[in-house]
């Protein structure tokens, strides 16, 4: 297919001037859901198809064969397509529509791997899509694709491993594709295609990777599109997300388990160690004890508050969903919470509890933690502060475990071990391109999508920013409650279609107000 764009009318994309697809006060929307109506079934039918294929980053021939499809889906619509290889690394896809009299190009990403599943949590087969007509919660039915119904009042959803994280990006693109070609509708901007296959690795290849396809990759701007919307079920344009690091630490203790009776308050309980130390790094309400941790915090600016207070106040209603009596910092409010770094404690592990405890000092505890991070916090300063809060608390780090001769040299011992992690992003919401997107949507959605300034989560936002020095948005379309990463992954119908609309909005209508 070299040399071959998408087809669309090529006479009218040598236009200069291109007409918004679903611009305000336009008929577009009813024709966009008419659409969807006569082709949920071939969406939901394609959509199923990648989703049945496996896809742990690990198992490299299923992430092969997840490449190859998506490869055929974009090939199949007529776009230059191929995949992008690295040593030791799944391929990325990547396509591109270049168009006669654009002024700009937008590379869009996803990614096409998932998290690991154990599948006795889940309820149906996580590799083998199922619809249901509710939520499994609330009793949700499994039904048919031709069976769905629009104005119903059902909260259709597809369950399987990566519906919602994140093949639900790759479909809505390319049916918003089928749709501006049914309607005739020019692109108004060049188009890039990147997927990914080790996101939920850590994407620890992809800056090798964007620096060796640098001048193919090059573009004016970059969508992420990945990531749930709002809580309140509003779409938005996500202007940063927090950066990330983890680590792993190990508290030790005797080199064997000893009697709990004859050595109990004599020999140095690991447990007690390590819980202690956890403490000390942070209060009841999240903030964050470790001295220089908040060096280099960006204040908040003001539009960035205005963004913030219009944001649906749905706090009060999590609470109740997710059992919360309250929540930090006074029942601050969540939108506001994420834009501070944050110190999780993800997991701890020692000795035993229930039927298999034992009245034992164990040699050992271990705990797990995750870092959020803020523009402008540098992880290597944090990484610092945080190994020397631990010095002051006595302790000896060790990068391995621990020789007899420091077991028996420093009476506090540590292993910390920390992964690569990596740093926020925010653009500013007063940028061009930014505001662009925003005017561009307007009336593209049943409401106006939110400004959001900062995502909760983490996302490699900053390579994209760092490798092809453009500004890069975030465009999620996943429900909130998506089940993401865990048993029983879901994506709402709505948020699927509320997608493709968006993709349609940007595509045609984007190059005529940047």
């Amino acid at each position: 297919m070299k040399n071959r764009p998408f087809q669309f009318a090529i006479a009218v994309l040598s236009l200069t001037v291109f007409s918004p697809v679903l611009s305000s006060g336009s008929d577009q929307l009813p024709r966009l859901r008419a659409y969807i109506e006569s082709k949920s079934v071939s969406i939901l039918k394609e959509f199923s198809a990648l989703l049945s294929i496996p896809n742990i980053a690990s198992n490299t021939d299923d992430i092969k064969r997840n490449a190859e499809v998506i490869l055929s889906l974009l090939r199949g619509r007529g776009i230059e397509a191929r995949l992008l290889e690295g040593e030791g690394c799944p391929p990325l896809v990547y396509g591109e529509i270049m168009n006669p009299g654009a002024r700009r190009t937008v590379l869009f990403y996803a990614h096409y791997d998932g998290q690991p599943v154990d599948a006795s949590q889940w309820t149906d087969d996580p590799w083998h899509p199922v619809l249901r007509d509710g939520r499994l919660e609330d009793g949700g039915r499994v039904i048919h694709a031709s069976q769905v119904r629009f104005d119903d009042g059902r909260d259709y959803r597809l369950y399987g491993r990566s519906t919602s994280d994140d093949k639900a990006s790759i479909v809505a693109l390319v049916a918003a594709l089928d749709f501006l070609k049914a309607e005739k509708t020019p692109l108004s901007i060049n188009v890039k295609f990147l997927f990914e296959g080790e996101e939920e690795a850590g994407s620890p290849h992809l800056p090798a990777l964007l620096e060796k396809y640098g001048d193919m990759l090059k573009a004016d701007a970059v969508f992420i599109c990945d990531g749930p919307v709002d809580q309140s079920g509003r779409m938005q344009v996500v202007f940063g997300v927090r950066g990330s690091i983890g680590l792993e630490l190990t508290a030790y203790g005797p080199n064997h388990a000893l009697h709990s009776g004859h050595y109990g308050n004599w020999a140095p309980n690991p447990i007690a160690l390590l819980v202690n130390l956890l403490a000390s790094m942070r209060d009841d309400d999240g903030r964050v004890l470790v001295d220089r941790f908040y060096d280099g915090v960006r204040p908040v600016a003001e539009k960035e508050k205005e963004a913030i207070r219009a944001i649906p106040d749905i706090d009060a209603k999590l609470r109740q969903e997710y059992g919360l009596a309250w929540t930090e910092a006074g029942n601050a409010r969540l939108a506001e919470r994420i834009l501070l770094p944050a110190l999780n404690f993800r997991g701890l592990r020692s000795g035993g509890v229930g039927s298999q405890a034992a009245n034992a000092v164990v040699p050992e505890a271990s705990a797990s933690i995750d870092i959020r991070l803020v523009p402008d916090q540098d992880p290597e300063i944090v990484k610092q502060a945080v190994e020397e809060h631990f010095r002051k608390e006595g302790f000896h780090i060790v990068g391995q475990d621990p020789t007899r001769e420091e077991r028996l040299r420093y009476p506090r011992l540590i292993k910390v071990q920390w992964d690569k992690g990596y740093p926020p992003y925010r653009l500013s919401l007063d940028d061009p391109f930014g505001r662009a997107v925003i005017k561009a949507l307007a009336g593209a959605l049943p409401e106006p999508p939110l400004r959001l300034p900062s995502l909760g989560g983490s996302a490699p936002l900053w390579m994209f920013a760092d490798s092809l020095r453009v500004p890069v948005l975030g465009l999620p379309i996943a429900n909130y409650d998506n089940n993401q990463h865990g048993p029983n992954e879901n994506i709402r119908l709505k948020n699927l279609w509320d997608g493709i609309a968006m993709f349609a909005a940007l595509l045609s209508g984007l190059g005529t107000v940047w």
